[in-house]
């Protein structure tokens, strides 16, 4: 494998943006409009509605990134340690997404998972259970995830198309499928119809400076057409996603040096779509074991795995494939050159198929999309949690927070909701501030 490399640049790096003086306040400004972004929003114009809200977006659409580029899976939250907040959030946006689908007529269908194995994984399967069984009773977790073990005979009798190597799986009843592209406007809605919330698209931040009394940002914005201008923030939310480091690196490298910039890793998922022999049976998600495939367990990805659309659909993915930026370059925007499907990983990916489904059809494997994932660490780092870190304008804790949400990958569309219950109820807390 060759080197990878993290990006490691801040906003407006080049200086190409000179300071501006804000021509108005705004009381939260939310940056990115994925569905972390939109959740945290919307969170906030129920909170505070005496308070203004703006979320900006770069792009003409909101959840043009990460968000519309995932499996659609509700998560219900196995794999991830007892104390993270990737568990906690998980389970907890689990919780909200379900009820948020069945109060706005969203979408969704709970389809259920299969994690399959061999006989040499049958003690990781075991573990994964009992992790689980855990997360309830030891660890009392709300919403802790139902699992059950079952031998391959049985889960063959549900899904029939499975390997005769399939020696035992992991029954999780709580996994879904959700159409996220309802359940982000649902989100963009509520924030455009509230009295105090806006959405801003097609705009830009370029750069961000403490304000001069330390009680707030500066943020500069660019819109499609016209001249910079900029908002002075009174609490900064920075839920960018594959651009996350950026404004807090800006802010690292005038408070500190380069040396303290965070660096950001990318790591590129492939999706193939599929229709023929070998799942036509399939009615519920299946995800290999760790090593089905020849890939050790890590949390960079769960496997080549089978997922449904809620039209019955199959798609086959992600796999991972880490992609560096230019070495010339810092172009935090590298990432758009690679969203066409890996032709060339096909075989590996249908190996890693085959072994857990034998009667798919190479030939009936045909590319489809391509998600990107933010990664705090690099390939082999191990498990990585997600960042919720806050920092000041000025020396004091109190007016002038930034919020930066970082390694916002899977399961983040699950646990979206949750998120923004955590960053408006306790890291903003009573004052909101």
């Amino acid at each position: 494998m060759a080197s990878v490399r993290p990006l490691i640049t801040a906003l407006n790096a080049s200086g190409k943006y000179p300071y501006v003086a804000p021509s108005g306040t705004v009381d939260y400004l939310v940056v990115g409009g994925g569905v972390v972004g939109l959740a945290v929003a919307q969170r906030l114009v129920h909170r505070w509605p005496e308070r203004s809200t703006i979320l900006v977006e770069r792009h003409g659409m909101v959840g043009q990134e990460t968000s519309s580029r995932n499996s659609e899976v509700i998560h219900a939250g196995l794999y991830y340690p007892e104390t993270s907040l990737k568990t906690r959030l998980c389970l907890r946006g689990r919780h909200l997404l379900y009820s948020r689908c069945e109060a706005y007529q969203i979408p969704y269908k709970k389809v259920g998972k299969l994690v399959v194995g061999t006989a040499s994984q049958i003690s990781y399967l075991d573990d994964l259970h009992r992790h689980c069984l855990d997360l309830k009773n030891k660890h009392n977790l709300p919403h802790a995830p139902p699992t059950e073990l079952m031998s391959g005979t049985r889960a063959k009798k549900m899904e029939p198309d499975l390997s005769p190597g399939i020696a035992a799986a992991l029954w999780s009843p709580e996994t879904g499928i959700v159409d996220s592209h309802t359940f982000m406007s649902s989100l963009e809605h509520e924030v455009d119809g509230s009295y105090s919330g806006d959405i801003v698209l097609n705009t830009k931040v370029v750069r961000v400076d403490p304000s001069p009394d330390d009680n707030g940002w500066v943020v500069q914005l660019h819109t499609k057409g016209d001249e910079p201008s900029a908002v002075l923030a009174n609490t900064l939310i920075n839920s960018t996603g594959l651009s996350s480091a950026l404004i807090l690196n800006s802010w690292l490298a005038k408070s500190g040096g380069k040396e303290d910039l965070v660096p950001l890793w990318f790591a590129k998922g492939s999706y193939m779509r599929y229709s023929g022999w070998g799942v036509k049976n399939v009615k519920h998600l299946l995800y290999p074991a760790p090593d089905l495939g020849g890939k050790s367990h890590g949390h960079a990805g769960l496997g080549v795995h089978l997922t449904l659309d809620l039209d019955g659909g199959v798609k086959f993915g992600p796999d991972v494939e880490w992609i560096s930026p230019p070495e010339d370059a810092e172009d935090a925007d590298f990432w758009n050159k690679h969203l066409e499907p890996s032709e060339g990983r096909k075989d590996e990916m249908y190996e890693a198929i085959r072994s857990y489904l034998p009667g798919v059809w190479k030939e009936r494997l045909r590319g489809d999309y391509v998600g990107i994932r933010p990664k705090l660490v690099g390939p082999g780092a191990g498990f990585m949690d997600f960042v919720v870190r806050s920092d000041w304008s000025g020396e004091q804790k109190g007016p002038g927070r930034l919020v930066s949400l970082m390694g916002i990958e899977s399961p983040g569309l699950t646990s979206s909701l949750g998120i923004a219950e955590m960053v408006v109820e306790e890291v903003l807390g009573e004052k909101g501030e």
